[in-house]
């Protein structure tokens, strides 16, 4: 079962087909909060906006938010800063800047929701009064084909000032959404338009399906007035003391739990029982903490082939607790070279058997990771690691790496999956706060690595990995990508001629990657 299935029962009981919009405002319903304050905040930091452009960048807005101002006038306004700026630079700063803020943000039952349109073969959309570099690096992730947003005039692949009239924002979005209806058949009557805004009234009114999600006050009471469907999401957006209380008592829990351990391992002289009893304490410390719950399918397959090599994606901090919680005993693990450098905490992972290793290395990861290969051999422990070496910013599976593979082989044990549906629901990479969840998880049964050889490795790691893409219901994601990928590939590439030119302060940080 996939996570938020009470989100999406509604459209999963939907006919299939394209005839069925499913439309998407995007700050406050697709992301929590706004992301031009992403943009903006980025800017001031890195010296882009001087203090009195700042001052005029929201004036404009204040003269919006009190009505002395239309939109396409705030839009006019704002647009000014980025005269003269190649656009691609700037898109490429979009790029970066959903890599590092704005994925965070997007509500996981949104992203439900839209999964769940896309698997019905409906028409999605996001219709959105922001700007394509806002947008689309969200809509990619999405795997949403149709952005359709305010657009700002380009010549010569440099911003002119101007804006391109209609902008997308209220009578503006009805616009957009019709012009669905003449591609693609879209039936209005039968379609969905989710948004936050009384803003975006005039496309509530002329669907048939107005789904109103964390509205504002005024949209909130229209809704009731008219008997709207409305929905909260509290996964993102507002932070109380207790969430920073709950994430700062997490790693309290792990130094605490391994410290009541201390007098097993005095008594006993057993330093391994010690450490299984740290290790199932530490587990259900903190997700009591938390406040994490499980959902686990196929967990008999943690313990039918021991020792073994466990394998999971990586979204969150919280796969820790996670992995701990299933396998509790005998276990050690790989992590990265970084956590030595954390105080008390990289002692005690490195105490427990932990081989940290440097990711920017392979030869010296390869060599570090020799001694898990007699920790299974010789003492019997189980590995567990995961292929894609990093977390993920999003829910999507990252190619995987071979060191797993190639450890279970020589060690001559099995590899044992672990799919974890959505950790980043409780915390998404970026964000230091832990929120209270639900947390899917699949083990798939053992996998045989005794017929394997170096010549087949790539083969088994293509294996794997679709295992993964499958239990994630992933596969389709990567068609729509391809598909998304060509048609980009077949517009006319109008800024080629010009990628020799200055690059605007925009670009000054190259794009990178944990």
């Amino acid at each position: 079962m996939l996570p938020h299935q009470d989100v999406v029962a509604e459209i999963l009981q939907l006919p299939d087909g394209p005839q069925i919009g499913a439309f998407f405002d995007f700050d406050g319903t697709v992301i929590s909060g706004y992301s031009a304050f992403a943009f903006i905040e980025e800017q001031v930091l890195r010296g882009h906006l001087s203090p009195r452009e700042l001052v005029e960048l929201f004036g404009a807005m204040a003269s919006f938010g009190l009505g002395k101002m239309g939109f396409s006038g705030m839009m006019l306004a704002m647009s000014q800063f980025l005269r003269g700026i190649r656009e691609d630079s700037y898109a490429a700063f979009g790029n970066e800047l959903f890599e590092t803020h704005i994925a965070r943000s997007i509500y996981p039952e949104s992203r439900a929701l839209v999964h769940a349109h896309l698997s019905k073969g409906h028409t999605v959309a996001i219709i959105s009064s922001a700007t394509p570099y806002q947008v689309e690096p969200a809509a990619r992730d999405l795997n949403i084909e149709h952005v359709l947003c305010t657009r700002l005039e380009v010549e010569n692949g440099m911003f002119t000032g101007a804006v391109v009239r209609p902008t997308c924002f209220g009578p503006g979005k009805v616009t957009a959404a019709e012009s669905l209806v003449a591609k693609y058949g879209v039936d209005l009557g039968k379609s969905f338009f989710y948004s936050d805004s009384d803003d975006d009234i005039a496309l509530l009114e002329r669907v048939g399906n107005p789904r109103p999600l964390n509205p504002n006050s005024k949209l909130l009471a229209i809704a009731e007035r008219r008997g709207w469907p409305v929905r909260r999401f509290g996964s993102r957006g507002e932070k109380h003391i207790s969430d920073w209380l709950r994430s700062l008592m997490v790693p309290a829990s792990l130094v605490g739990s391994f410290v009541a351990g201390l007098p097993i391992w005095a008594l006993t002289g057993s330093k391994r029982d010690a450490l299984n009893f740290s290790v199932s304490l530490f587990a259900d410390t903190a997700s009591a903490i938390i406040g994490l719950n499980l959902k686990i399918k196929g967990e008999h397959h943690v313990w039918s082939h021991r020792p073994a090599v466990f394998i999971f994606n990586h979204q969150s901090n919280v796969d820790l607790v996670i992995v701990s919680r299933l396998l509790r005993r005998d276990i050690t693990g790989v992590g990265k070279r970084e956590i030595r450098d954390m105080p008390i905490i990289g002692r005690i992972m490195e105490a427990a058997g932990v081989v940290l290793i440097d990711r920017r290395n392979s030869a010296s990861a390869i060599e570090a990771m020799t001694p898990l290969v007699d920790a299974m051999r010789v003492e019997g422990k189980s590995v567990c690691l995961s292929p894609e070496g990093t977390r993920a910013v999003t829910p999507k599976l990252a190619p995987f790496k071979k060191g797993a593979f190639h450890l279970a082989m020589q060690a001559g044990v099995p590899i044992v999956p672990i799919v974890i549906q959505n950790s980043g629901d409780v915390q998404p990479k970026g964000d230091m706060l832990y929120h209270p969840g639900t947390v899917e998880v699949e083990v798939l049964p053992p996998i045989d690595t005794s017929k394997w050889s170096r010549n087949t490795i790539e083969d088994h790691v293509t294996e794997v990995r679709n295992m993964y893409l499958r239990a994630l219901d992933q596969e389709d994601d990567v068609k729509v990508v391809e598909i998304t990928a060509k048609r980009l590939a077949a517009k006319p590439d109008t800024r080629s001629r010009h990628k020799n030119r200055e690059a605007s302060p925009a670009s000054d940080s190259a794009l990178s990657s944990e």
